[in-house]
């Protein structure tokens, strides 16, 4: 299966890592595109100083861990999309050069599920995504989580219980699955 991941999963960093790292076991196959990542990166200006430097280093470590993941649409099939807020077309349009299964995306106003299903296309937010993954590949999903579990514990020097990490990364149904 491949996913279109949007700027606004990458962005945060408990999501993105969960996401990749399920991508890296095999999970699913990610794509986005030059414009996506650079949404990612003007976002993070706002947490301040070194923050597009940091997201602009993971950037490239992303490109270099995954280089068939970055899809340039042409532009003559972005001017025949459509979507409510054309500033998302884009989106959209690296979903369909890149043969995705799904769009994986908090955005569910900007992306009609019957306008996606005319190009093929599902969407679906991240907690579902991940819910689904895991149901299917529950000791992989649980290791990975883990793994950025332990990881946000090391970083932040302080305790991180997994179901209250998961709902601050808006992954509650997942958070609830993996806790009970």
């Amino acid at each position: 299966m491949k996913a279109l991941l949007d700027a606004c999963v990458l962005y945060p960093t408990v999501l993105r890592e969960i996401l990749i790292g399920v991508a890296r076991a095999g999970l699913y196959v990610p794509l986005w595109s030059d414009r996506i990542l650079e949404e990612w990166a003007r976002a993070v200006v706002k947490l301040g100083h070194g923050a597009e430097l940091v997201a602009r280093g993971e950037i490239a470590a992303l490109k270099a861990a995954f280089p068939a993941a970055c899809v340039a649409p042409r532009e003559a099939l972005a001017a025949r999309l459509w979507l409510p807020d054309p500033g998302d077309v884009h989106v959209l349009a690296a979903a369909v050069a890149g043969g995705a299964d799904v769009i994986v995306t908090f955005n569910a106003a900007d992306f009609p599920r019957g306008v996606l299903a005319e190009e093929g296309l599902g969407r679906e937010d991240p907690d579902r995504f991940l819910l689904a993954l895991w149901q299917g590949a529950p000791g992989t999903v649980a290791g990975v989580v883990e793994t950025v579990r332990a990881e946000a514990e090391r970083l932040s020097g302080e305790a991180q219980p997994l179901r209250p990490l998961l709902k601050r990364a808006k992954l509650p149904r997942l958070g609830k699955a993996l806790v009970g």
